[in-house]
């Protein structure tokens, strides 16, 4: 027999209280009637009946499975780096808590989605940087997102074909000889002062890697602070707006065949990109059996019901008179 939810200290606490909270109902009842005759074989009786129908609720609850059944499983591989872009724009006020932060947790819901792929991470600003190779191990990436700060690059402006150029590269180095689909995430806020994009977009495509671009911010912008005040524009002497610039996104996406996306307080995309990548075709990478049989707690909960309902409508008397 295989449990579907195996959490034998919860079972455990539940068949604990179980017996205290009747204890102390069998206590109460004695202490009532402890001047009258009672039927100490009806409460004996009751007490079974509910230690069964209470046992058979627990034995539902963990969610039996009888029986050895399984099935051939074939796994489409796929390698995905992601880039985050790390300006110092990336913590700007218009997202809240603001863009970086917002962004680390959507990533970490991004990976739950693909357990069997490998991770990539990149992060960059005008330069490039490789945090993490491509990897199956997700709890390391964890520890890489949760590391994410625009400390960890230069702070000069923000280059979107460094990042791109990178994963190009790693992925022609690539020695895995297991046939997959490629792709690149890359996240900004778009405010894109590099040259070149042009050409890594072609090299991206003849390649076979799609990128799909993630806008992080509002058209509106918001301020960037630095320590206790804010980023001051030199022209105006005022403090400076970072606004979502969604064109190179938008242009990278396009030619590569991948799809723009955006993430602020108004537009959540993070689940459409996340169904975009799952829709992406890869040979097979892995095939894997997987235990096929059903879940059969019906059976227990409905005897459990069945001796519930008996609990309560049998005549049975407890207290001579």
């Amino acid at each position: 027999m295989v449990w579907a939810y195996p959490d034998i200290q919860l079972l455990l606490l539940f068949l604990g209280l179980f017996v205290l909270l009747y204890l102390v109902y069998v206590s109460r009842f004695w202490s009532i009637n402890r001047r009258l005759k009672v039927e100490k074989q009806a409460v004996i009786t009751k007490l079974i009946i509910r230690t069964l129908y209470f046992g058979l609720f627990l034995i539902a609850f963990a969610g039996p499975s009888i029986g050895e059944s399984f099935k051939e499983v074939q796994e489409e591989g796929k390698d995905i780096f992601i880039a985050v872009d790390l300006s110092q724009s990336m913590v700007a006020s218009d997202i809240e808590p603001n863009r970086l932060r917002r962004i680390q947790f959507e990533l970490k819901e991004l990976l739950k989605s693909f357990p069997s792929d490998r991770i990539g991470l990149i992060i960059f600003s005008t330069e490039a940087f490789l945090q993490l190779p491509l990897t199956y191990d997700q709890a390391v990436a964890n520890l890489y997102i949760d590391g994410l700060s625009i400390g960890l690059v230069p702070n000069l402006g923000t280059d979107l074909s460094a990042p791109l150029a990178m994963a190009l590269e790693r992925f022609k180095n690539d020695k895995s000889q297991e046939l997959k689909s490629r792709a690149i995430v890359l996240i900004s806020d778009g405010e894109h002062f590099g040259d070149d994009l042009e050409g890594v977009a072609e090299e991206l495509v003849d390649n076979g890697i799609k990128v799909f671009s993630v806008g992080v911010g509002t058209e509106q912008g918001g301020k960037i602070p630095r320590g206790n005040a804010w980023v001051i524009d030199p022209e105006t002497g005022k403090p400076a707006i970072s606004k979502l610039n969604k064109e190179p996104l938008q242009y990278i996406a396009v030619e590569t065949g991948g799809e723009y996306f955006e993430v602020s307080d108004q537009a959540e995309e993070m689940g459409e990109l996340i169904s975009a990548i799952e829709n992406l075709k890869g040979g097979v990478a892995n095939t894997r059996k997987v235990e096929a049989s059903a879940n059969q707690y019906f059976y227990f909960l409905l005897a459990a019901l069945v001796l519930a309902l008996v609990d309560m409508i049998l005549p049975l008397k407890t207290i001579k008179i």
